[in-house]
């Protein structure tokens, strides 16, 4: 299959898929850390979905869609517009990707803020379910494709990213965990990537 992985750098899912034997393309603004820019397309991936694809996966920025960055959109009790209208724009992005014309389409991303009104979600998912013992609620709009299913359960540690007053309260707790970068928190555990590779591209 001739699969779009849009808004990944990391190359984790791509990766994956081309194991599969798949011709699989990252494509993200920023260069791939994943070792492999043959199949990278650094671009804005608007246009390129427009081509024929057989699938398309997605990790569209969730900054300003994001319930953890909800203490920044509302600044006591007094909506902050200007970051609203860039949550609009990314939820605009995020729909063109969901509604783009391919059969099989997968968009992932964290529990949004309910003020930008989100079509329903089709799952969720954690890590934990997939081998890494770790909490961070990810949600998946699915379209043309199966629920993901669990491959190894194991008892969550810690909480990946914690944010908000809950990350004040247990910075000590967390302290090795907070330390990483956004970029880092947000790419794919190998285990998601790989049963996203098996469970929805592995009988193609």
């Amino acid at each position: 299959m001739k699969i779009l992985v849009a808004c990944e750098e990391s190359q984790a899912v791509t990766i994956e898929l081309r194991k599969l034997g798949h011709e699989a393309y990252s494509c993200d603004l920023e260069p791939c850390s994943g070792g492999h820019p043959e199949w990278h397309l650094q671009q804005d991936v608007t246009p390129l979905l427009k081509m024929k694809w057989d699938m398309i996966i997605a990790f569209p920025p969730c900054t300003y869609l994001s319930n953890a960055g909800a203490r920044h959109l509302w600044k006591n009790h007094t909506l902050n517009t200007e970051r609203y209208k860039k949550g609009l724009t990314a939820k605009d992005f995020f729909m063109k990707i969901l509604n783009a014309d391919c059969p099989k389409i997968a968009v992932e991303n964290p529990v949004s803020s309910k003020i930008y009104n989100m079509p329903p979600h089709t799952q969720e998912i954690q890590p934990w379910q997939f081998g890494h013992p770790y909490t961070k609620k990810t949600r998946l709009w699915l379209k043309g494709l199966p629920l993901l299913r669990a491959t190894e359960i194991v008892m969550p540690e810690k909480t990946w990213c914690p944010s908000g007053s809950y990350s004040h309260k247990h910075a000590a707790k967390h302290k090795g965990i907070l330390s990483k970068s956004s970029k880092e928190r947000s790419k794919t555990f190998h285990g998601i990537a790989k049963a996203v590779a098996e469970q929805w591209a592995g009988m193609n």
